[in-house]
Parts: C-alpha cells; sequence; structure tokens
C-alpha cells in the first residue's frame, strides 16, 4: 500500500509515518535504548523534591510538641541534591545524544531526498513543480529540525518523567494513582481529536507554503518576461494570493492548536481538586500520611506538567509530521531509471547505435487516463554506424527530444530496446554511460562561476590548459580572448552574463573536455544568430569528427551537412537516408526543406550559402540501415 489517495499525497496517519521515519532514519535509531535510559535517569531528579518534602513532614517533623530534626531533614537534603546533580547531568547527556542523532539524521535525511530527487526520471520532473521538490529538502525538513531541537527533547524527556511519577504515585497509593489516571484519560481523548484535526491543517500548511515557494520562485526565474510583457501586478497579485492562502491556512491552524492549552489546565485543576478530596476524606486509616499526602499532590503536578507541556508542542509535533510525511512520500517515489548492479562498460572507441521497435509514451497526468496519453515515439527502428552523423528533423511534437532521452537514459523505452555498441542501455553502468556518452541540450545551463569552472564540469581534473586547448581546438579562441577576463570570466546566475549562443559554445567546450565517444546535440543551433550559427556549426564539426553523433536539428542547414538524415512525423520515423536522396524523394523530408528555404528566402538569408545545397553531401555514405 503507498498510502496515497489520487497518486497524491500520501495519506498515512501519524503513527505510519513515525514508523516510516524510524525506518528511513538509521542515524536516529543509533543509540536510540541508551538515550532513553539516560532521560530516565534524568527524570528521577524532577520527583527528588516531592519525596523529600514527604518524608521531612513524616519524619523530620514532630507534630506532638513543633519540632524538627534538623540533622535529619539536613541529611536527607543532601542525599537529594546528590540525586538531583547526577540526574540532571543525566539529562544533558540525554539531550546532547539526542541533539547529535537528531542532526544526523536530518543531514541524512536531507541528503537522501535530494539524492534521490535528482535520480527520478525526467518525466516525473516534468510533472512535479520544481518548488514542491525544492520545499521538501528545504521548508519540509526544516519543520523536522525545529522539531528535534525543542520538541524530540521535550517528549523523550516529559515521557521519561511521567513513566517515574506514575512509578512513584503507585507505591504512596495505587488507588489515587489510579483515579488521577482515570481523571486525566478523557484528556487523551480530547488530544487525540485535536490531533486528527491539527494533522489536516498542518499538511494544508505545507501545501500551501509549498504553492508559495513555487509561485516567488515562478516570479523570480520569470522576471525579465513579466517586465517585457508589463504584468507585473498580475504576477505579484498570483504571489500575494499563495502567500494569503498560506496565511489563511496557518491561522486556521493556530486556532485550532490553541485549545490545547486550556483544555490541560481544566484537567489540572481538576484532577488535583478530586485528589486532595479523596486523600483528606480517606484520611490516615488508609495509610496515607499527611507528609504521604502533600508529596503525592506535588507529584500529580509533576504528572500534569507535561501533558500541559505536550499540549503547547503537540502543534509543533504535527507540523513536523506533516513535513516528514511529505519527505517520505519522495522518498517513497520510485526510481524508474536506476544504475544496474553489475553494470557493463562500454568499449573504448565510437559506438553504434541500435534503436530496436521502440515505443514510448508519458506517464498520464492527474485526472487523465492511459487511453488519453498520445504516444510520443512509435515503433521506432533504425542504426547507426559508428563514427557517422546523424541528423534527427521533424515538426514540433514529432518526438525528436524524447529520442534523445531515450538514447542518453534519461527515460528507458516503454517497450523496445536502445542498443549503444551492442549492450542494451539498461544494462550499462552510469559511469560508464556519462563519461562515454554526452548530450548538449538545447538551452545550455550554466553555473553561477567562471567559464573555466563550468567547462571543468565536463571533466572535474582538466587542467586550465586543456580547458584553453578545448576552445582552440573547437575553434573558439578568438571569441574566448574577448570575453572581459578571458577564461576566468564569471558568466553569472545560469549564465545571464552570456547570450544564448555564447551559453552553447562553453556547453560545447564542456563536453569537448568530457571526451566522449559519442555525442547527442539537442538542437544546438535552434536560438542563435546567423554570424553565432556558423561558428557553432565550426565547433560542432570539430567536436563531432571520429565520434558517433546525433544532432537534433532545428534548422535543416545543420542537417544538410549530416551523414544520415532521420525523419519524424508524429512519433513515427517515416524517412531516412541523405540529404540529397531525401530531396529526389518528394517526401516529408523534402516538404520541410522547401518550406525552410522560403522562409530563408525571406528573411534573406542565402540557402546554398548556408550549406543546404546538395554538394558534398549526397555523395556521403550511407551507415544508416533500416532493421
Amino acid at each position: 500500500m503507498s498510502g496515497r489517495e489520487g497518486g497524491d499525497e500520501p495519506t498515512w496517519g501519524a503513527m505510519e509515518v513515525l514508523r516510516r521515519g524510524w525506518a528511513a532514519s538509521p542515524e536516529l535509531r543509533e543509540g536510540a535504548l541508551g538515550t532513553v535510559l539516560l532521560g530516565m535517569a534524568g527524570a528521577v531528579g524532577r520527583i527528588v523534591v516531592p519525596i523529600l518534602l514527604q518524608v521531612s513532614i513524616d519524619h523530620g517533623l514532630d507534630t506532638a510538641t513543633g519540632t524538627a530534626d534538623v540533622g535529619l531533614i539536613a541529611r536527607f537534603a543532601a542525599i537529594a541534591a546528590v540525586v538531583i546533580v547526577v540526574s540532571a547531568a543525566c539529562s544533558r547527556a540525554a539531550i546532547v545524544r539526542l541533539s547529535t542523532r537528531s542532526e544526523h539524521a536530518l543531514f541524512g535525511l536531507r541528503t537522501r531526498a535530494f539524492g534521490h530527487i535528482h535520480r527520478l526520471s525526467l518525466a516525473h520532473h516534468a510533472e512535479e513543480r520544481r518548488g514542491r521538490l525544492v520545499a521538501r529538502v528545504t521548508s519540509d525538513i526544516e519543520t523536522l529540525s525545529q522539531f528535534f531541537s525543542w520538541g524530540g527533547i521535550s517528549w523523550l524527556i516529559n515521557g521519561s518523567l511521567m513513566v517515574a511519577v506514575i512509578v512513584t504515585m503507585a507505591v504512596y497509593d495505587w488507588r489515587l494513582t489510579i483515579v488521577v489516571l482515570l481523571t486525566t484519560s478523557p484528556l487523551v481523548i480530547v488530544l487525540k481529536l485535536l490531533q486528527r484535526r491539527l494533522v489536516v491543517a498542518y499538511t494544508t500548511v505545507r501545501e500551501r507554503v509549498a504553492e508559495m515557494l513555487v509561485g516567488t520562485s515562478e516570479v523570480v526565474m520569470g522576471a525579465a518576461a513579466i517586465r517585457a510583457y508589463g504584468v507585473e501586478e498580475r504576477a505579484t497579485s498570483r504571489v500575494e494570493e499563495a502567500i494569503e492562502r498560506q496565511s489563511e491556512a496557518q491561522q486556521r491552524a493556530s486556532r485550532l492548536a490553541a485549545l490545547l492549552f486550556p483544555s490541560g489546565e481544566v484537567f489540572s485543576v481538576l484532577t488535583v481538586s478530586i485528589v486532595i478530596t479523596l486523600g483528606v476524606w480517606q484520611g490516615p486509616a488508609s495509610g496515607l500520611t499527611a507528609g504521604a499526602l502533600i508529596g503525592f499532590v506535588f507529584l500529580v503536578y509533576r504528572f500534569l506538567e507535561p501533558i500541559a507541556e505536550f499540549t503547547e508542542i503537540l502543534d509543533q509535533t504535527q507540523t513536523a509530521v506533516a513535513g516528514w510525511r511529505r519527505v517520505l512520500a519522495v522518498l517513497d517515489t520510485p526510481i524508474e531509471i536506476d544504475d544496474p548492479v553489475e553494470g557493463q562498460d562500454l568499449a573504448p572507441g565510437p559506438p553504434s547505435i541500435e534503436v530496436e521497435h521502440v515505443s514510448f509514451a508519458y506517464r498520464p497526468r492527474a485526472g487523465q487516463g492511459a487511453a488519453e496519453v498520445a504516444s510520443a515515439l512509435i515503433d521506432v527502428t533504425f542504426r547507426i554506424e559508428p563514427a557517422t552523423s546523424v541528423a534527427v528533423v521533424g515538426a514540433t511534437g514529432s518526438g525528436k527530444t524524447t529520442l534523445a532521452k531515450l538514447l542518453t537514459r534519461l527515460s528507458d523505452p516503454t517497450s523496445g530496446v536502445v542498443r549503444v555498441g551492442g549492450i542494451d542501455l539498461r544494462e550499462v553502468s552510469f559511469a560508464s554511460l556519462r563519461s562515454r556518452l554526452v548530450m548538449v541540450p538545447q538551452e545550455a545551463f550554466l553555473f553561477n562561476t567562471t567559464v573555466l569552472d563550468n567547462v571543468r564540469f565536463g571533466r572535474p581534473r582538466a587542467t586550465d590548459d586543456e580547458v584553453r586547448l578545448a576552445f582552440v581546438e573547437l575553434g573558439l579562441e578568438v571569441w574566448l580572448d574577448a570575453l572581459a577576463d578571458g577564461i576566468n570570466t564569471a558568466v553569472g546566475e545560469r549564465g545571464e552574463h552570456l547570450s544564448a549562443g555564447e551559453r552553447q559554445l562553453v556547453a560545447l567546450a564542456r563536453a569537448y573536455v568530457a571526451n566522449p565517444s559519442c555525442l547527442v546535440l539537442d538542437e544546438a543551433t535552434s536560438s542563435v544568430d546567423p554570424g553565432t550559427e556558423a561558428r557553432l556549426a565550426r565547433a560542432l564539426e570539430s567536436l563531432a569528427r571520429g565520434r558517433t553523433s546525433v544532432t537534433i536539428a532545428h534548422r535543416l542547414s545543420t542537417a544538410a551537412r549530416a551523414d544520415q538524415i532521420l525523419v519524424f512525423d508524429r512519433g513515427r520515423l517515416v524517412e531516412q537516408g541523405a540529404h540529397a536522396d531525401l530531396i529526389a524523394r518528394g517526401g516529408v523530408y523534402a516538404g520541410l526543406h522547401a518550406s525552410w528555404l522560403d522562409a530563408t528566402a525571406v528573411d534573406g538569408v542565402d540557402a546554398a550559402g548556408s550549406g543546404v545545397g546538395g554538394g558534398s553531401t549526397s555523395a556521403r555514405p550511407t551507415p544508416v540501415t533500416a532493421s
């Protein structure tokens, strides 16, 4: 059972969350028994004063003469002081141990959640809003951190105290102890009812916090588009609405939590009143002396103090449970694309690529049936020979980018098989696959550091000279030297200090430094000006030389330079062959080419000069074969 409704948030109860959280946090389990024993030893000091008061009254005071045995009382006080000091040391040790284990557990939970999110398939990332995933490893785990820093310690210390007090009260008078338990038991029912409502209330709070983070991040990330269209007021309004919904949810939860403390106070007064009344009514005949009754009343207060404090921390506990539930839900999400246990390594050199009867469909979204989901790829079969360049073309939505994800195993086929170097990609180790096969995406992602460090992501151990040599080999040294600080130029957040084309140049240098044997290029020249396109084309030619390369081509000038072209239409491979051959057939590719020529003619671009004519491409071999 996944504990989910409608495939959305899990519906586990509080105890199930605690059980799963305990199992998912080995750091928290380590030394737990010793911590509990120290907490119980620390609780002993809290019951010493009532006992000292009882023995002082019963044995140190002579009610007949009105005198006191100061020496006896002093000895009792000295013993009590030693016990209190020792128990305080035990309490401190328990708190330190719990705090340390908790921080280790939170560190482990955060890193496991972060790692798990990165191992989820791109299909899952496409369906899940990024702000929600960020909330799992930030605000949701932060609620656990706040809980463990106070609430968890309170549960340990006060729970131990309640056990110690109940045992001590039973020694004094088991009948009054039963009365105390019976009187306070309705409070447990009240707290249980409030707890159920608090679970729902604080789960809603966590959902609203995630929505607020999503809305805020979208406005920040889309600042340029928002300003360009002058919709600042609308964007601000959306964020304000998300903040208002979060505030309303928090207020509803707070109003519910406000019922907890008065409930504890009412039952405290009622319990003490009943104990005193029954104790006096029974009198000395029951064996309960005056000192014992007074000590018992103090013990009742000691018993009720934790209950009152529990009512204060219960709302924090529910917040933590709600956050923990959402983090565990992420860890519970199955990994669709996983590193094989005994993965094989790809052989050195440019590999062949075989795609056999591959189909792929994205998962249905919420409220959508499987029959309503259109397949992105349908029964695709082809073979690419080693060290050849292949272009993949087709209209928008024809399945080109989906094919690139399958070739790099960012997704697995719904059916069929993809082989690289004769090995099923699902049997290739991630280490070998990522080192031998590199994808350059349509939009290059750069980190907020220098050009040098961004290129080094391709191979962290690359030296400065090796990184610079990559730009030289790609014919980009003139562009590199024209930057403000050359190779040490800061690119800004997401590379915003560079143009789209310049970011793509850095991405190509990163791929070159990685030195893969196979390249997958996803429309690398789709969003650049003609001058940058020419520079990119030369760099791409240098990058692909001697390697197997697959280019998702948006511009047909790129496709024309490939050894072979794969033409997709509505998820199906409809044509394959060399540029000149496909033009001569007059099929889908010829139609795309004619439309492209018309567009370039309108824009004043010389198609022949861009390498789209027949030229040398028609004389190239035919490495793509139908299966």
